[in-house]
């Protein structure tokens, strides 16, 4: 036989709670949950593995360093760390000027950083250093706290508008240094706590559509050296707005020789990336594109004396020689945690996201926890050295990959480089126009503006996330970086509830000749089962959607859960009374009546008469009010040749199924007596039908609970008021878990230990049977059944 035809037929045993606690053993708490004193005494138990697993886990470069092969690893990464130097050098000087600081600065936040991460980093192939967004993050930070107006020249007693711009400066690298600080301490201790998955929180859209944002605000920053003006400077929210304004209010005041040097500058720097673009793949290393522009612009500065002819603005001063340690103004920190914070979590979630993908390519492994570790220790470290924040620079990183790249080694060797420029070259590019490094900045931000693409791709795969994206690209740009970034953060929380709360709800019917269960009202071909209710939610329940759980299954399913509990606590009481009523009729009418015998024959034979005529009347008034598709089924009690039967009255044609009892007796006494028990033991397995009202061709309902991974008290209730339903209609109840809940459910729950098998109950023959569909769709794992037994159907 063909083995694409081949049929298998599974049974296994169905296990309530008690017979799966009996077979499984579950554990007990002190096994599952070792107790304190034993933590205790494993944390402080030092033994050689456990101090080699400290050491490696501390140390990251431990682990690949002994096995380092100077021929083999030693040779690419020397070539990559020189062409990831020779980047470091531009992107560091004019990253500098984004963060408001002399370009010295950018040169020490390329060198100490990149040491530190050496030894703590798990990654091997980002490259740390300077990054536009968080230079764009510490600028913003830098002119808030220290704007020019705090800084103008005193002339006597007269306030000049001229800057010292010395002590203005002297004043914002403090602040970077403390924020930076700052932040790495926030690293570092949420590294330490195991709060690696923080990142997790910045979703894709977010961090995309963020800096997005970000490059606008380096782009309108970068302007006045492009044209040459002085806008004022703007903080808080909409200060973009406000700056973006100024600078065109200012355009008629543009000095024609720095638009120039910008516009040559621009259109070099664009023609020469393309064409190293083109030439990559037969290039063994790329151009040092942004190397060539500042030489070429610094000798033909320097002989041209541009500055002094044209006033044309240059980088200045660059002392040579590495600054002493300082400590960080610790009064500054009130001052700046919320942006040290928002500097902790951007910075983190660009190097992981960078490292990640590195590590999944080149087959190892990045560990979250200690790359927030490394991150923060570079950063601390470094702004002792008067540093700003870093993270993985995405253009440096890819460079040191594709180069051939192995180990961090690379990152020493341009670390190196950097050392050497500012050591002994740092002085030559004293000349070098500002308009230059800008328009470095500018073209460096090409990646960042092809992110722009990510609105035509969302609006065709997820229209939530292009909101988010939308929202965190209009927030950052109106309310500046850092609130902008806690309201994406909030808001890309809102849309995780929003998710969950509006889930897909949907009625799974079999496609005719497969084994697959979809949607019925997306799949033309997919067709309910008869007697079954497959019922999915996406999303698991609690208390935020419990009710909308349950409307949802009353609209897909047309079962009016609340409705019918309540109906059938209403008729259980009307009931009640109807019968105390009865009793005590009989009672009266028994001591009247000299034949006690005869008359309780007629008053079983009566009762039996008043009970099918009032079922039937009732039966009739609801056959017009269902609206389902298959036909009602009502049920009537009848009393023919001393036996009990319950007659089933399904779209007009009757059906007589025996539920009752044979007497064996002849006597006509005991025999009406036996009916009568066997009636009302009947009667109370009665669903709503035959209490007068109505009921429905089901048997059965499924549940699909495969999304659940926790489960609440609202939950429980919900998911009790279904259990109330299906006991009430005599149904049984099948629910599928893709996961073990964490808390326990107190609801009587068996399991069906197959993750391949789905359990329905076959109420004609009294038993539970197991089939073996591809109920992918719906079950991954174990099952939960919950089963009662009930009334025959035919």
């Amino acid at each position: 036989m063909d083995s694409r035809y081949r049929k298998y037929k599974i049974e296994r045993e169905v296990l309530d709670e008690q017979g799966l606690e009996e077979l499984a053993q579950r554990k007990s708490y002190v096994d599952n949950q070792p107790s304190v004193i034993h933590h205790l005494k494993d944390s402080i138990r030092c033994t050689v593995p456990k101090f080699k697993q400290g050491i490696l886990s501390t140390f990251p470069v431990f682990y690949w360093l002994p096995k380092y092969s100077v021929w083999d690893d030693g040779i690419p990464d020397f070539i990559s760390g020189i062409s990831v130097g020779i980047m470091h050098l531009p992107q560091g000087m004019a990253y500098a000027l984004l963060a408001s600081l002399p370009p010295v600065f950018g040169l020490y936040t390329s060198l100490y950083p990149a040491l530190i991460y050496f030894f703590f980093g798990t990654s091997r192939h980002i490259s740390i250093g300077t990054f536009a967004v968080l230079s764009i993050m510490v600028g913003s930070v830098t002119e808030r706290l220290a704007p020019d107006v705090d800084f103008l020249k005193m002339n006597g007693t007269n306030v000049t508008s001229e800057v010292d711009i010395a002590a203005r400066d002297s004043y914002r690298v403090q602040v970077a240094a403390a924020t930076t600080v700052l932040g790495g301490l926030i690293q570092v201790l949420l590294g330490s706590l195991k709060f690696g998955f923080v990142g997790t929180y910045l979703s894709e859209p977010l961090v995309r559509a963020y800096t997005a944002a970000a490059a606008l605000h380096a782009v309108v920053a970068q302007l006045k050296y492009i044209f040459g003006v002085s806008p004022a400077r703007f903080n808080g929210p909409l200060s973009l707005v406000y700056t973006l304004k100024e600078v065109c209010r200012l355009l008629p005041q543009t000095h024609l020789p720095t638009l120039v040097v910008s516009v040559v500058s621009l259109i070099l720097l664009i023609a020469a990336k393309e064409l190293n673009s083109l030439l990559s793949p037969r290039l063994p290393v790329p151009i040092p594109v942004e190397l060539i522009t500042i030489i070429t612009a610094t000798l033909i500065s320097n002989y041209g004396q541009l500055n002094r002819n044209f006033t044309i603005p240059v980088v200045g001063e660059i002392p040579s020689g590495l600054s002493p340690p300082i400590v960080p103004k610790v009064n500054i920190f009130s001052e700046v945690i919320g942006d040290a914070f928002a500097l902790a979590l951007v910075a983190y979630a660009i190097s992981i996201s960078l490292g990640k993908i590195f590590a999944l390519k080149h087959g190892y492994k990045v560990d979250s926890n200690q790359e927030l570790v490394a991150l923060g220790l570079s950063n601390t470290f470094g702004g002792f050295f008067q540093c700003y924040a870093v993270c993985a620079s995405m253009s440096r990183s890819l460079i040191q990959e594709s180069t051939g790249g192995k180990t961090q080694m690379a990152g020493i060797t341009s670390a190196v480089i950097v050392l050497v420029t500012i050591l002994k070259l740092g002085p030559l590019f004293q000349e070098l126009p500002k308009a230059v490094l800008a328009c470095i900045v500018f073209v460096n931000l090409k990646g960042m503006f092809k992110q722009y693409s990510d609105i035509v791709i969302l609006w065709r795969s997820n229209k939530i996330d292009l909101v988010l994206w939308l929202f965190t690209w209009v927030s950052t740009l109106l309310f500046n970086l850092d609130l902008g970034l806690a309201a994406a953060i909030v808001f890309a929380l809102f849309t995780v509830i929003f998710r969950t709360q509006l889930p897909i709800y949907s009625v799974l019917g079999n496609v005719e000749g497969s084994e697959l269960y979809v949607d019925i009202e997306i799949y033309k071909e997919a067709r309910e089962i008869p007697g079954i209710i497959i019922f999915r939610s996406s999303a698991p329940v609690y208390f935020a959607n419990a009710e909308l759980y349950l409307e949802a299954l009353k609209k897909k399913s047309g079962l009016d859960i609340n409705k019918m509990i309540t109906y059938k606590k209403r008729q259980e009481a009307k009931e009640k009374r109807k019968q105390k009523r009865k009793a005590r009729r009989a009672q009266r009418q028994g001591k009247r009546e000299k034949l006690p015998d005869q008359s309780a024959v007629f008053s079983v034979e009566e009762e039996a008469k008043t009970w099918r005529e009032s079922l039937v009347r009732k039966a009739t008034e609801a056959e017009n009010w269902t609206d389902r598709r298959n036909s009602s089924v009502f049920i009537k009690p009848t009393t023919t040749d001393g036996q009990c039967r319950w007659e089933y009255l399904k779209g007009g044609d009757s059906d007589h199924t025996s539920l009752g009892c044979e007497q064996m007796d002849s006597d006509a006494t005991n025999r009406d007596s036996g009916c009568k028990d066997a009636m009302s033991r009947d009667l109370e397995r009665i669903s709503l039908g035959s209490l007068g009202k109505w009921t429905w061709d089901i048997h059965s309902i499924i549940l699909d609970l495969s999304t659940a991974n926790f489960i609440d008290t609202v939950a429980v209730k919900t998911m009790r008021n279904v259990v109330k339903l299906v006991w009430s209609n005599n149904w049984s109840l099948a629910t599928s878990f893709l996961t073990p809940l964490q808390s326990d459910i107190y609801l009587p729950l068996s399991t069906m230990p197959c993750s391949s098998v789905w359990a329905v109950t076959d109420l004609t023959h009294r038993q539970l049977w197991t089939a073996t569909p591809s109920f992918r769709n719906l079950n991954q794992s174990g099952h939960l059944v919950l089963h009662k037994v009930g009334l025959s159907y035919n």
